[in-house]
């Protein structure tokens, strides 16, 4: 961890950020073909394009063992450890409860009791008897997995620098692994919004969502060429980020549409040929800014860091917890855009100070007060 720790307090030129000493010392001459884009792995960057959810999606695009195991295990879970299989289990188990007492639903025995459990996913993306009765089990299972996630966070006195240091590490990987498919990556950096910002931001939003702070860790990923986006998500939901806990409503896009995912894949036909809808930006953004910035929960293992602390972890909870993080992808054109004239950060800042300073001082009676 102390390579990553090094780092995440190395500071930037540009903004709060840290920057990958491995990225200024690589070379990218050495690459390799990107893997082939599936159908699945299509619709998974639409949806987090488009800032959806996938609990109103009708079937997954999963044809063998292999992209349902990866499903599992980008979502905390390992179906070749019997603990973890054990957990999925006991989710179905609760979800079937809550669809057939709550929703008063009827669920095929087969789903219900007699599917390997890690066999949903196919179930879920083959057209029969079984396809709407699976994928309703799944939703229902990854909302329970959430929460049952979120609950465990809330009892674990494990400090957030600890598990801040875990996604950090991941993420890392991840560039590791976007360096070898060959994504031109020319910059690679990662900060903890300051104390400072986090005071800002809770005084600045007036809905009562500010309480609660996406971007306490931040990535950024910024590639040689705007055609190169689409990969670099693919490589993204592939190996870090589950595109079943991207945050629904919180993506800001203006800078990649749908049709540029056209040639990725040549998997069957494409249903949804519905364009990204443009996304509004943020308030103190100047209207010439352009990102694609979306917020996902990663899920963190925390057997390690249990037994590090000496720690029992609650039953029925699971050793997987979530941490927030927001991520900020872009081309190096558009990445060099942002930094002149209006869209520098420090005019960004200072439009964000100025909105603080004007509803800390306002008067009683003027507008808005």
């Amino acid at each position: 961890m102390s390579d990553v720790d090094d780092q995440t307090r190395e500071r930037g030129q540009d903004g709060p950020f840290a920057h990958s000493k491995a990225l200024r010392s690589s070379s990218h001459d050495a690459r390799r073909p990107l893997t082939e884009v599936s159908l699945q792995d299509l619709h998974e960057i639409k949806l987090l394009l488009r800032s959806e959810s996938v609990i109103d999606w009708h079937r997954l695009y999963i044809d063998d063992e292999s992209q349902a195991r990866r499903l599992f295990q980008l979502c905390g879970l390992d179906v070749d450890n019997d603990a973890d299989l054990r957990r999925l289990q006991a989710l179905r188990t609760e979800a079937a409860n809550y669809i057939t007492t709550c929703l008063k639903l009827r669920l095929d025995d087969y789903v219900n009791n007699h599917a390997p459990v890690e066999s949903l996913p196919m179930l879920a993306s083959k057209e029969g008897k079984y396809q709407r009765n699976a994928c309703t089990m799944l939703k229902v299972m990854h909302i329970i997995h959430h929460l049952n996630a979120r609950e465990l966070r809330t009892v674990l006195p494990i400090p957030d620098s600890e598990l801040f240091a875990e996604v950090e590490s991941s993420v890392v990987l991840m560039f590791d692994e976007l360096r070898a498919a060959g994504v031109p990556v020319v910059e690679f950096s990662w900060s903890r919004k300051t104390r400072e910002s986090q005071v800002t931001k809770l005084l600045v939003k007036r809905e009562t969502s500010a309480a609660r702070i996406f971007d306490r860790l931040r990535f950024r990923v910024i590639v040689e060429n705007r055609e190169e986006l689409g990969p670099t998500l693919h490589v993204m939901l592939h190996r870090c980020i589950p595109f079943n806990y991207v945050a629904p409503g919180q993506t800001v896009n203006n800078l990649v549409e749908t049709s540029q995912l056209q040639s990725m894949t040549s998997s069957g036909t494409e249903e949804d040929d519905r364009e990204v809808d443009p996304t509004d930006t943020n308030e103190f953004s100047s209207q010439q800014f352009r990102v694609l910035n979306f917020i996902a929960d990663l899920p963190v293992r925390v057997d390690t860091l249990l037994e590090k602390h000496g720690i029992e972890s609650p039953e029925n909870k699971g050793r997987v917890v979530f941490i927030l993080a927001e991520f900020q992808v872009l081309d190096r054109a558009t990445a060099r855009q942002n930094e002149q004239g209006e869209s520098a950060h420090a005019l960004y800042k200072q439009r964000q100070h100025g909105r603080v300073r004007e509803r800390l001082l306002r008067a009683p009676g003027k507008r808005g007060s």
